[in-house]
């Protein structure tokens, strides 16, 4: 008997709502799960956080505007458990109390505002349950979120083998270092070198060198990878598990560094809410794949809102 639900994740840049069917357990754990509503918003919920410690009123009202139109969508589709979890903007506010007041008046449920630790496992379970069969383990997952990137380590049979979150998301990085409009040389030599040392330390914590298949989520990755298909529009069929090697990723890198926002926001697969924090995001992803050794990254469509949506499973408790 298939189980209705609904899960919702709350980053730094963006929130996401999935709907979905989990299969029968005695289906098997390699069933997939059915999609009946997948949105985004882009709400910046994590505005100036790095520089003023605390949510802004205008990112909160933001969130709660996109939470009003989730609640209506999943109550219509008849979801039976819901989950919200929040991540790294909120694990950083001062008036974190305060989001999560509005939260729970909106949605009748609290968010969890998850540890790194477990924000990566569930990009890790998102990720790569469905990976295809001749995908090699071990897998290094990396989640490049807006305040923070996870990096998870581990295979399909066994698990989580190692993770750890490090505070250089595509926000956070825009907000410290890229404020020119296209950045500078300099700037982006800075951001490159603070991204570099987060990156040799979150590789001294996960042994991401020894795996065999990198695995790239989240919107600056799927964006990246667009780009270097030449996709005319955003497909995530065509993006979903598409292999894409070092050398275009610097070269999609350097030329969104090189690009003003007018001139992004005319690149036809570019999110308007993310036209402007891109370049810093491509940046962590070149950075990681250089620091790893990688000669490739998969992208994956599927991420912490499926790993979220799999842990409201009976069986999962």
């Amino acid at each position: 008997m298939t189980t209705r639900v609904a899960a919702i994740d709350c980053g730094t840049n963006s929130i996401r709502l999935l709907v979905a069917d989990l299969p029968d357990p005695a289906a098997g754990p390699e069933s997939p799960l059915t999609d009946l509503s997948r949105r985004m918003e882009i709400v910046r919920l994590g505005q100036d956080v790095d520089r003023t410690g605390r949510l802004a009123p205008e990112a909160i009202e933001r969130t709660r505007v996109a939470l009003v139109d989730y609640a209506a969508e999943f109550e219509k589709l008849g979801a039976e458990r819901v989950r919200m979890c929040a991540t790294s903007a909120t694990r950083d506010a001062e008036n974190a109390d305060e989001f999560r007041a509005m939260v729970e008046r909106t949605l009748g449920v609290a968010p969890e505002v998850v540890s790194g630790d477990e924000e990566a496992r569930l990009s890790f379970t998102g990720a790569v349950r469905g990976l295809p069969a001749d995908a090699k383990a071990p897998f290094l997952v990396v989640d490049i979120g807006g305040g923070s990137t996870e990096f998870v380590v581990g295979t399909r049979e066994g698990g989580v083998r190692a993770a750890v979150s490090m505070d250089i998301g595509c926000v956070r990085m825009t907000e410290r270092h890229l404020h020119g409009d296209p950045p500078s040389v300099a700037e982006i030599a800075a951001a490159q070198a603070d991204i570099a040392v987060a990156v040799d330390r979150a590789l001294t914590v996960v042994p991401g060198r020894e795996a065999a298949t990198l695995v790239g989520l989240a919107g600056s990755v799927t964006t990246v990878v667009a780009i270097a298909q030449g996709l005319r529009a955003y497909d995530p069929a065509r993006i979903h598990h598409a292999r894409v090697s070092y050398d275009a990723v610097a070269e999609v890198t350097a030329d969104l560094l090189g690009k003003t926002r007018e001139q992004r926001l005319a690149i036809p697969v570019m999110h308007p809410g993310r036209a402007d924090v891109i370049g810093a995001g491509a940046l962590v992803l070149k950075v990681i794949m250089e620091r790893a050794g990688m000669p490739s990254v998969v992208a994956s469509e599927h991420d912490i809102l499926d790993g979220i949506a799999w842990s409201l499973a009976p069986s999962a408790g």
